[in-house]
């Protein structure tokens, strides 16, 4: 269970494969990875037999993906890349990690109390904002969700209170920020979500200062190790980065 991502680029894999095959591929290569990696966590029955049943898929899909190295599209594998077949694709695995939640809420705060709003990033600005967009019902709701299999979007049944001038937001309207905006193309892309162009600096730069600015070295390194959303949400930045370079949009659902 995860938040897919994907920088939608006019590619010879797009050209062939429809975006739906692609987010398959990229949900087939990540498990597949896993799998055969030993990830005792994740092999179910029913996820065993269904990359055995895969097996003509996946090597078809080895062969195609061999284009993406070479792919201005492509994420750093570094990044979270594991298993991802597509280049252009990532995911944030579900539920979001507590320590990741209190990660964001204690960084946004800071920036909050100690950068001066003219210098602040505009996106953290709407946030704010008495009329802003993300009100935060969309990850209440998946906060209460519990799959029959006991699957959770948020370790945190609760969300985290900002207070001062964001004394009115919780996490909840913090992660709906994340999550993007309504996409008019899910018919052709199957992602109900998007990052459209217009959006991707401002994205950029609140996630770049939020995730990245002012973090010593043994502070990554914490992150980095405790962390799987830290870096999932890096790989996301990194998307975002390409997206804005190439003037497109990224997908998400």
């Amino acid at each position: 269970m995860s938040l897919e991502f994907a920088i939608q680029y006019g590619c010879p894999l797009r050209a062939r494969h429809s975006e739906e095959l692609l987010r398959r591929w990229g949900r087939l290569s990540s498990l597949h990875t896993r799998i055969t990696t030993g990830d005792t966590t994740v092999p179910t029955n029913d996820k065993l037999k269904w990359v055995e049943d895969a097996r003509n898929e996946v090597e078809l899909m080895q062969a195609e993906t061999t284009i993406c190295a070479n792919c201005p599209a492509c994420l750093p594998f570094e990044i979270a890349g594991e298993g991802e077949a597509v280049g252009c694709l990532g995911r944030i695995t579900y539920p979001i990690e507590a320590q990741f939640e209190k990660f964001l809420a204690d960084r946004v705060q800071l920036v909050l109390d100690t950068i001066d709003v003219a210098d602040q990033p505009r996106l953290l600005r709407i946030l704010v904002d008495a009329e802003s967009p993300f009100d935060g019902e969309a990850s209440k709701e998946l906060r209460r969700v519990t799959t029959p299999e006991g699957l959770r979007f948020f370790e945190l049944r609760l969300p985290i209170t900002l207070s001062r001038e964001a004394a009115r937001l919780t996490t909840d309207n913090l992660f709906d920020l994340l999550g993007g905006f309504h996409s008019e193309q899910m018919q052709a892309t199957s992602y109900t979500r998007e990052l459209p162009a217009s959006a991707t600096a401002d994205y950029y730069d609140f996630l770049d200062l939020i995730l990245r600015n002012d973090l010593t070295q043994s502070e990554l390194d914490r992150l980095r190790a405790r962390s799987k959303n830290y870096q999932q949400y890096l790989r996301l930045l990194a998307a975002i980065e390409q997206a804005e370079a190439l003037e497109t949009r990224v997908l998400l659902d």
